[in-house]
């Protein structure tokens, strides 16, 4: 009996833990959804944001953008494919850019490791994603 009351606590360590359910995403601030790209798409600025994205996106949203990066089946994440038009519509410039900023569920944000020109040559790019 003794013995039993030092293996539980070890066995509850060594056991998985539950998931716990993504937290909804927050709400985006009303100045955010209506600030507007300042950046103009420049060859460089676009080398600068694919570069930023194949480091620090693609492994989840995939190299084209579609959503099935190497990350999605082992996060159990279900991404938005961003080569159907139709799954930005109704996002502002503005959505973007604070999104990659500060991030959104699971997703860090790109604050401290991107310059504001990065990120929003990053809406850029992946606005860019549905135009092939």
């Amino acid at each position: 009996m003794l013995t039993s009351w030092f293996l539980l606590p070890l066995l509850m360590l060594l056991a998985p833990a539950q998931q716990q359910p993504a937290a909804p995403p927050a709400a985006i601030p009303a100045e955010a959804v209506h600030m507007l790209n300042p950046v103009k798409p420049t060859p460089e600025g676009m080398a600068q944001a694919k570069k930023i994205y194949g480091y620090d996106c693609a492994m989840c949203h995939g190299a084209t953008g579609n959503g099935k990066g190497d990350m999605v089946a082992d996060l159990k994440l279900n991404l938005k494919d961003w080569t159907n038009p139709e799954s930005l519509k109704n996002r502002t410039d503005g959505e973007l850019y604070y999104i990659i900023t500060n991030g959104q569920g699971q997703m860090p944000g790109e604050t401290g490791r991107a310059k504001p020109a990065d990120i929003w040559n990053m809406v850029v790019l992946v606005r860019s994603f549905s135009a092939h």
